[in-house]
């Protein structure tokens, strides 16, 4: 049992479902926590964890939501980074093809990727548009006979450096809705440059991406993908997995404020014992259960397949609200070691600013909320 779940919620997992946390806990444990500060330092990616990402098994299997998030709040936990290079291929890449994809496509694509044979990449983003992407979607697709041609720049694409397959969302010319395309790595005019000087997710390969005349055949382009609706539904379910991830985050902040509060001494005895550092702990501690609460209820939601686009919003902007709070108190009760990596703080809290901001910014899925419970759109 984790020292930040206080109200025993992985309780609610069964048996089984416990023991696949336990085994990916155990891997990320043994495997990514050790070496995480090393190429976060030199923004690499350890390539070689890849295939004992294979091995877990878990990329392409259904399971409950509970599971789901579980799994990404245990990544989370260990590494920012790595939890966003999965929920990129497994969640956005493999859930845009599962969602959107022709059962030829669905067939064709996701056994490979659910083995990391194939590494996928999700590029949505632009140099100019973020936040109003949906409606200021500037690459472009032209339809020519069984052939589309691509033109249009992205960025911000995880894992885009290394992926064999990128999904690419471009705006068609003919009937101005958006649409997705499969784009293969070696295609000719398709280039991915990684974005250098990165002071959060260092680890994650973030590109920018040119598509110059890329032609893609009608059999690549997702068939049941016809607006950003579709678009949309994709977004709803990864955007409940970073509420999950920053849930981690906070625990993993909360544990090693917990630990060091035990052992570090002033004054002669533990700082523990004084009454702010408990307050700041137990705030912390606060956080992290009202956030894990929200993210067991959205899961159930999700399970229930009753959940809405403003549950997955309001879950990501007030868990990701939280996180950032809990990074910084664990900070400033570490004082000057929580800037240094030595005690992993300074990584949580730079990381921090990605989740906060990726997946639709705050002020994005409070619109979003706000939409659902006045009646009444706001965001321009």
């Amino acid at each position: 049992m984790l020292a930040g779940d206080l109200y025993a919620f992985q309780d609610l997992l069964s048996d089984e479902e416990a023991a696949t946390v336990h085994r990916v806990r155990e891997f990320l444990s043994a495997e990514v926590s050790p070496i995480a500060n090393e190429y976060w330092a030199r923004a690499e990616f350890p390539s070689h964890l890849i295939k004992q990402f294979a091995g877990l098994g878990l990329a392409g299997v259904e399971r409950s939501s509970l599971l789901d998030g579980w799994l990404a709040l245990e990544m989370g936990r260990a590494d920012a980074s790595m939890a966003t290079f999965y929920g990129v291929h497994a969640g956005l890449a493999m859930g845009s093809i599962q969602e959107c994809g022709s059962p030829e496509q669905r067939e064709r694509w996701l056994s490979p990727m659910a083995s990391f044979d194939r590494i996928g990449a999700f590029a949505l983003t632009e140099p100019t548009g973020g936040s109003d992407v949906a409606a200021g979607l500037r690459t472009t697709a032209r339809r020519e006979g069984d052939t589309w041609v691509l033109n249009g720049r992205k960025r911000w694409i995880g894992n885009a450096t290394f992926a064999d397959l990128i999904v690419v969302w471009a705006r068609d010319e003919a009937d101005d809705q958006v649409k997705g395309f499969v784009v293969e790595k070696d295609a000719p005019g398709f280039t991915a440059t990684k974005i250098e000087h990165k002071i959060a997710l260092r680890i994650v390969q973030n590109a920018d991406i040119e598509l110059a005349g890329v032609r893609v055949p009608e059999s690549d382009r997702l068939q049941l993908a016809g607006s950003f609706k579709d678009t949309a539904r994709v977004l709803r379910a990864t955007r409940a997995g970073v509420a999950w991830q920053a849930v981690g985050l906070m625990i993993a902040a909360y544990e090693i404020a917990l630990r060091y509060a035990g052992e570090r001494k002033q004054f002669g005895r533990p700082i523990a014992k004084f009454q702010l550092v408990q307050d700041l702990l137990v705030r912390m501690a606060g956080n992290a259960t009202a956030s894990l609460g929200m993210c067991v209820r959205l899961a159930q939601l999700q399970d229930a397949g009753v959940y809405k686009d403003e549950h997955s919003a309001l879950a990501k902007a007030y868990c990701t609200t939280r996180m950032r709070e809990v990074v910084g108190w664990a900070r400033e009760l570490l004082a000057g070691n929580g800037i240094v990596l030595d005690y992993d703080i300074g990584r949580f809290v730079a990381d921090a600013e990605a989740l906060y901001s990726y997946e639709g910014t705050r002020e994005i899925n409070s619109l979003i909320v706000g939409r659902a419970i006045t009646g009444h759109g706001a965001f321009v």
